[in-house]
């Protein structure tokens, strides 16, 4: 991975992208009128981290298309809540005015900014992403978001992400620190139609579920314990999870209810 600028980018765009490489211990090109691809062939066919003050963009070698934060679907998802509709993950997790979200798997952050749109301003959303080029990638484009409603953007302003291994982390946690502990994995089976996640598969951290995290995840929940999969996934059954199913969905929610576990 190396760090370069948008194509007309000014001094201070080059001293913060210069500043910016530093801080991730990975090499500065300075872009001198050339495309991403031309600086990926000269240097060693590696993936590029291209900086604007506006956005980031990460380009794979030999990609297209590079991979960029936009909350298009979490928007959508806020103007059912605001219209009185029922969002399937905050129904989920049972989250409302004053909840604490701990989101494990931080991905595109569709998931974080509902969570944190439904516990409001007295709330608390941290989200963990394993992966330091996305973690920052997605950070950055929740605190410079600007195109949408007041409420939205406060939504995305309020989440705190961390890069961290979600296992490591919760090891560290007190009991009962979080009202929600919630995972989005990535699925058993591919969901074709899911295009937002081809440029995330190969960035993301494809760490699995196991026991020891979702008792450690039972341990940090005061609530519930989430996780979102496709709807023919066997984690549900093999962790324990009440099944949130939905006719027309490929994927469902499930959800572990800590008041019911014996800890």
């Amino acid at each position: 991975m190396f760090v370069t600028t948008v194509g007309r980018a000014d001094n201070e765009t080059k001293i913060l992208a210069e500043r910016l490489a530093e801080e991730l211990h990975i090499p500065f090109i300075a872009r001198r009128k050339r495309s991403v691809r031309d600086l990926q062939s000269d240097n060693d066919e590696d993936d590029c981290l291209v900086f604007g003050k506006k956005r980031m963009e990460l380009y794979r070698y030999q990609e297209k298309e590079p991979f960029f934060f936009h909350p298009n679907f979490a928007m959508v998802r806020l103007k059912r809540i605001l219209r009185g509709e029922s969002d399937p993950f905050v129904v989920a997790g049972d989250i409302n005015e004053g909840s604490s979200v701990l989101d494990c798997t931080l991905g595109l952050g569709s998931d974080a900014i509902v969570a944190s749109f439904a516990a409001g301003q007295q709330g608390q959303v941290v989200a963990l992403e394993g992966n330091p080029y996305l973690a920052l990638l997605v950070e950055h484009g929740l605190k410079t978001w600007a195109d949408a409603e007041e409420k939205m953007i406060s939504a995305m302003r309020r989440i705190e992400v961390i890069q961290a291994d979600h296992y490591e982390l919760l090891k560290t946690l007190p009991e009962n620190h979080f009202d929600v502990v919630y995972f989005d994995p990535m699925f058993e089976e591919t969901i074709s139609e899911s295009n937002g996640i081809k440029g995330l598969t190969h960035f993301a951290e494809c760490k699995d579920l196991s026991m020891e995290i979702i008792n450690e995840a039972k341990r940090v929940a005061r609530k519930r314990v989430v996780l979102k999969d496709h709807f023919r996934s066997s984690r549900f059954e093999e962790f324990g999870f009440d099944v949130l199913k939905r006719k027309t969905s490929k994927f469902h929610f499930g959800f572990i209810s800590i008041s019911n576990q014996d800890l």
